[in-house]
């Protein structure tokens, strides 16, 4: 997945004010007793620094849980039929409860979705537009799925998207690589985990 083709891979740069995006960090996607857990104890740490210091610079924080009840059940039965685990994902069960070890903060909202992208039936968009943002830092689970479906509703938002490579995971190696190369060729920047951490931190110093 190393091929840069001409005409792709061009870089959308950081926004002036992204929001950080923590997608689907439940535990029913954290928890290995599930059966929609992804191996995420590395996205877990990398999207708790990026937490530390979007906090520190004052970035509006984000995050998206799936749940379910009858009504929901209904409106997404195709996807449910397609996905059935996830009826795991029961509104009000602790499957749907963001990792303790992520917990959002007074003010932070949690955005419940019933399919892949945070933007689609939410209101993601209004809330980033309240808060000024010309951009978002994409992290999250999983990589092919709902973080992938984010991104390209961001970009088509028109939002700067920036995606830390180690801050998004999936539940299968092949894919969560294919599904980096895509984004970065076509509809986002997929940067170190560092580099986002440096200028979240710089942007913070310049604007004091």
């Amino acid at each position: 997945m190393s091929e840069r083709l001409e005409g792709f891979h061009g870089r959308a740069g950081f926004a002036e004010r992204p929001a950080l995006v923590v997608v689907d960090m439940s535990v029913g996607f954290t928890d290995p007793a599930s059966p929609l857990h992804c191996e995420l104890e590395p996205v877990v740490e990398a999207i708790g620094r990026l937490l530390e210091v979007a906090r520190a610079a004052g970035l509006p924080v984000v995050y998206t849980t799936v749940a379910y009840d009858d009504a929901a059940r209904e409106t997404a039965a195709v996807f449910i039929e397609k996905v059935p685990a996830l009826l795991t994902l029961a509104a009000g069960s602790r499957w749907v409860q963001i990792d303790e070890r992520l917990r959002p903060q007074p003010g932070e909202p949690v955005l419940t979705k019933l399919f892949a992208s945070a933007f689609f039936g939410t209101s993601l968009a209004e809330l980033l537009d309240r808060a000024g943002c010309d951009g978002v830092i994409v992290t999250g689970a999983s990589t092919s799925g709902c973080v992938r479906a984010t991104v390209v509703d961001a970009l088509q938002h028109g939002y700067r998207v920036v995606v830390p490579r180690e801050a998004v995971g999936d539940r299968n190696a092949s894919a969560h690589e294919a599904n980096l190369y895509d984004i970065d060729a076509k509809y986002g920047d997929v940067v170190p985990l560092p580099d986002v951490l440096r200028h979240i931190e710089r942007a913070a110093v310049a604007a004091r």
